[in-house]
């Protein structure tokens, strides 16, 4: 059997199911993982908060990201990721936290991070993890944050049928 719906669709359908919440922190994808799942009729049963957090500031201020992660890792590193998927998913009360922070471009890259780096981060109450993706070769700015939304909201999937 053929299934055509979204991977939004799929998401909410998957945690209207299972009963679940998801909310998002979103940097570089700036409020594309929360247009894809409200655009799913129904989707306020699983989605109560998405938080654009653009600047450090409010990664720390409202997401509860350390100073000392910005300092040591950087806003572009897994561990940021993973602090701002645990800290939404505080923040909304939800079962999933995503979260996107990266270097869409088309400037902001360097060697070691060039533009189209993304980490993904993802918490449930049981465990959190963060994704690395490499989207740049060539890419535009807007593909780039495209392509983690959608990479992002498939590995909210994957965490949603881990829930028992």
């Amino acid at each position: 059997m053929s299934d055509n719906r979204t991977k939004a669709e799929i998401l909410v359908g998957l945690l209207k199911e299972k009963h679940l919440m998801v909310s998002a922190a979103e940097s570089l994808t700036g409020g594309l993982i929360a247009k894809k799942i409200t655009d799913v009729s129904g989707a306020s049963a699983v989605f109560e908060c998405g938080v654009c957090s653009y600047s450090n500031r409010i990664k720390h201020a409202v997401l509860g990201v350390r100073e000392e992660t910005l300092s040591a890792f950087s806003e572009y590193s897994h561990e940021c990721a993973r602090e701002m998927a645990e800290g939404i998913r505080r923040l909304a009360g939800s079962d999933i936290g995503i979260a996107t922070t990266g270097i869409a471009g088309p400037d902001g890259g360097t060697e070691e991070k060039p533009v189209g780096t993304v980490y993904v981060g993802i918490s449930t109450k049981n465990d959190t993890k963060s994704y690395l993706l490499s989207l740049g070769s060539g890419n535009s700015r807007e593909t780039i944050r495209e392509l983690s939304a959608e990479h992002a909201v498939a590995f909210a999937i994957e965490a949603a049928e881990s829930i028992v």
